[in-house]
């Protein structure tokens, strides 16, 4: 059923209009992050990670964060696998947006270049999760899981994405930005442009859609929007279906299931922001319980602890001259190189001689993961 596609406006005392007010202020809030800079990418890359497996979840994909992690330790076989391949094209389209989204346009082509990295390398229905025309829209019909609507004729889908496309880019006042995300990220989903990855192409425009829109992912602030929808994929799902019919009450109750998710992740990942919270809650848990489970040995744990209470989260070789008695500054530059070549640690990118945490690539992020966890960082429930 065709109709026009517009902005919808709550009242002035609905909800709706204090979640607006809400996020605004998250969008204009300057952050006085106090983790530091690599840290905080080290967590950015872990959220990319979770972002893309929930998103592929929401279609189907049975990988659990726990295998995943395995897979990026161990580099095993499952490397290979369609399930991984399409969990590793959502992260690398992630950083496409991170890298690209100030330089280019929303148009058609933006949106056939995610699909194309959405799809790379997966085999076309019924055999996997890609598409026989990467980056080009369908020309067949085709039908919504869990849905009652029926996506437009394919002759149709170049007007409604051009229409999509003017609808977004278009000079309305900022303070309609969320609301037009919102029913941008429901139009794209009821338009279906291509013939698969229709979901994951819609999550991730979403995600770009934020980034333009503010919601920065430099040193500043973590987004992971698919939380909001991986976390009740039914809610997702008859939400999407409330809006289909194009009223006004259907969309508006749609647009506040989405801008209230996506106001409660934001509050809740910006706390990873305050160092205090991060070392207390995560970073000190997590070494504990990687030496524990011996993935770590004692003397790691001492350097790393040493590196997680030093205010300024940075250690250099003269800081560690206590666990190893008798040690010239050589050698400990030399069990420092150790640590790094263990990836436990890495070098600063300014100052090369001192040395901060890492936790994004060894056996630490099994245990990072599980505080994450604890905690409710990680929507998706193995």
């Amino acid at each position: 059923m065709h109709y026009p596609l517009a902005l919808v406006k709550p009242s002035f005392d609905d909800p709706l209009t204090d979640l607006i007010i809400d996020l605004d202020h998250l969008r204009r809030k300057t952050l006085g992050g106090t983790t530091y800079p690599s840290v905080f990418f080290q967590l950015k890359h872990l959220f990319h990670i979770l972002e893309s497996i929930g998103s592929a979840r929401i279609e189907g994909n049975n990988t659990t964060v726990a295998e995943y992690v395995e897979e990026t330790l161990n580099d095993t076989s499952l490397s290979h696998m369609p399930s991984v391949i399409e969990i590793r094209n959502l992260e690398e389209a992630m950083t496409f947006i991170d890298s690209f989204i100030h330089e280019r346009p929303f148009d058609r082509h933006f949106i056939r270049e995610l699909h194309q990295l959405v799809v790379k390398d997966l085999k076309a229905p019924p055999q996997g999760e890609g598409d026989q025309t990467p980056g080009q829209f369908r020309n067949h019909m085709v039908r919504i899981e869990k849905a009652n609507h029926t996506p437009p004729d394919p002759l149709l889908i170049t007007d409604y994405v051009d229409e999509l496309m003017t609808f977004i880019n278009q000079k309305d006042s900022p303070k309609y930005d969320l609301l037009k995300i919102a029913l941008a990220h429901h139009r794209f989903m009821w338009i279906h442009p291509f013939g698969n990855g229709n979901g994951r192409t819609g999550r991730l425009f979403t995600y770009a859609m934020l980034v333009r829109s503010g919601f920065n992912v430099g040193v500043g602030r973590i987004l992971n929007p698919t939380a909001v929808f991986c976390n009740d994929r039914n809610a997702y799902y008859h939400f999407l279906s409330e809006a289909d019919t194009g009223e006004a009450e259907g969309l508006l109750r749609w647009c506040d299931y989405v801008l209230r998710g996506l106001r409660d992740e934001i509050e809740k990942i910006d706390r990873l922001l305050d160092y205090s919270y991060l070392k207390a809650e995560i970073l000190v848990p997590a070494l504990k319980d990687a030496l524990e489970l011996k993935y770590i040995t004692q003397i790691d744990y001492r350097v790393l602890i040493k590196i997680v209470n030093s205010p300024n989260q940075q250690i250099q070789a003269a800081d560690v001259a206590e666990f190893f008695p008798g040690k010239q500054a050589a050698e400990l530059s030399r069990q420092l190189r150790y640590l790094r070549e263990k990836k436990l640690i890495q070098s600063d990118e300014v100052a090369k001689r001192k040395y901060t945490i890492r936790f994004d690539n060894n056996y630490l992020l099994r245990s990072v993961m599980k505080m994450l966890g604890s905690k409710g960082f990680l929507p998706i429930r193995d």
